[in-house]
């Protein structure tokens, strides 16, 4: 408008400013002409755009949208009821940090041989045979909680998890508290982290799958060392290519020195728990968006102090995953060291000879094929083998655990899994024959 009004003066001045000097300069009545010009053009331009704007909003409100797109309305209640959804469904902390309720809730329905010896899960077969017995729990049911915090903690991305259960007790009607599975607490940058925590041994990341054996883990004491134990680890991620990654890992690890004392050793002369160092070094290749190449080479160091015996523990391993073709899958891990009872192996981690204490040996390992034959249906076959030296043995000690296992899973929905799994166990002792168990399971699962 101010524009206007002085376009509207400035040519009232050139009308008149004949009249009133008629000895004008010509070039300041140039100069006039010349800025009347530019204000006429600019106005021009400002009423162009003016129009494109009011063209826009009368589009907005009134034009249908294009290509099945909702209008702008549309849009807005679209993204009221995402909110009003994620309210009603989110979990609040009282720090303000995004927390996830996950787990599932697992009903397995058992039938075991002779050889478990009363257990739900058997990890061995019984020496003396019992009787068969079936029945159902629902004690491996997991429930967790999943969080993230602020990225401005030095720097790093928050974040950290507890997962509870209730497998405490040997039967479904033993008083079950709900029992720590794993808990972690981690900060991560770009190619580094750092997580506290309890989580399995550094040295044994995988599992077999299986819905079977959840409250300990599967091929327990067969080959799959699992126990899980507080630590401080260590990451860094080195790219060496746009398909390969490194990553080298170390932990200060924390064992559980109960298992494998003998039964001669009084308790109070055991130091319950002890320091350990382990690191791991990861090779991975990624074939394409499906496909991909895992193996890593660990080890373990700690020493046990039962009494005045300080006995040492070490371990080497190795695991791996592949799937180099789409429908076959190959995981597993082997193992072999002294001293290592604590890790959820069998419970025979030294003995005692002439007032002397000797580390037993062992070697072992599991191996898995997985065959995904649709995205509902998967096929896992499974086994495993804990094997110690007899010669570092007491005597009526397991020379060797053995268990293989099958397993069909079904989806039956995306949050429900019906597993039907098969598992077989033979343990050899010293100076005695073989003894096996068989256990049949069917587990259903629903996933939240």
């Amino acid at each position: 408008m101010q524009m206007r009004n002085e376009l509207i003066f400035l040519s009232a001045v050139c009308a008149w400013w004949p009249v009133v000097s008629p000895a004008q300069d010509p070039d300041t009545l140039r100069q006039i002409l010349e800025r009347l010009g530019r204000l006429e053009q600019e106005n021009r331009s400002l009423r162009g755009e003016l129009a494109e704007v009011k063209s826009e909003l009368a589009t907005l409100r009134v034009k249908p949208s294009l290509a099945g797109e909702p209008r702008l309305e549309e849009r807005l209640e679209i993204q009221e009821r995402r909110v009003e959804e994620q309210a009603q469904t989110k979990v609040e902390a009282s720090q303000r940090f995004p927390v996830r309720l996950t787990g599932m809730a697992v009903v397995n329905l058992f039938h075991n041989g002779s050889g478990a010896s009363g257990l739900d899960t058997p990890t061995t077969a019984s020496r003396a045979p019992g009787r068969a017995a079936a029945g159902a729990s629902f004690r491996q049911s997991v429930v967790g909680l999943e969080y993230h915090g602020p990225t401005a903690f030095w720097g790093a991305r928050v974040s950290g998890s507890l997962f509870l259960d209730f497998f405490e007790g040997q039967t479904e009607y033993s008083y079950n508290p709900a029992r720590i599975r794993t808990a972690s607490f981690e900060l991560a940058w770009k190619s580094r982290s750092v997580l506290v925590g309890i989580e399995k041994p550094l040295f044994s990341p995988r599992n077999p799958n299986s819905y079977s054996y959840l409250g300990i883990a599967p091929l327990t004491a067969s080959g799959n060392l699992w126990s899980w134990q507080p630590q401080i680890r260590f990451e860094q991620r080195l790219a060496a290519g746009s398909d390969t990654q490194i990553r080298a890992q170390a932990a200060l690890f924390q064992t559980s020195e109960e298992s494998g004392v003998a039964a001669e050793v009084p308790a109070y002369l055991i130091e319950r728990r002890r320091p350990g160092i382990q690191g791991r070094l990861e090779f991975s290749r990624k074939l394409d968006d499906t496909r991909r190449v895992e193996v890593a080479p660990a080890f373990h160091f700690s020493t046990s102090h039962i009494g005045r015996y300080s006995i040492p523990s070490s371990l080497f391993s190795l695991d791996w995953f592949a799937n180099p073709w789409r429908k076959l899958e190959f995981s597993g891990a082997f193992f072999a060291g002294r001293n290592i009872a604590h890790f959820g192996a069998l419970r025979q981690g030294y003995s005692l000879r002439n007032r002397d204490a000797i580390p037993v040996r062992s070697r072992g390992g599991w191996g898995q094929f997985t065959i995904p034959f649709t995205e509902r249906v998967s096929l896992n076959l499974f086994g495993g083998v804990h094997d110690d030296r007899n010669s570092d043995l007491a005597a009526g000690g397991i020379a060797s655990n053995r268990s293989g296992a099958v397993n069909l899973m079904y989806r039956l929905a995306p949050n429900v899994v019906v597993s039907l799994e098969a598992l077989r166990m033979s343990t050899r002792y010293l100076g005695s024959d073989t003894r096996t168990n068989h256990r049949y399971d069917l587990a259903v699962a629903y996933l939240f």
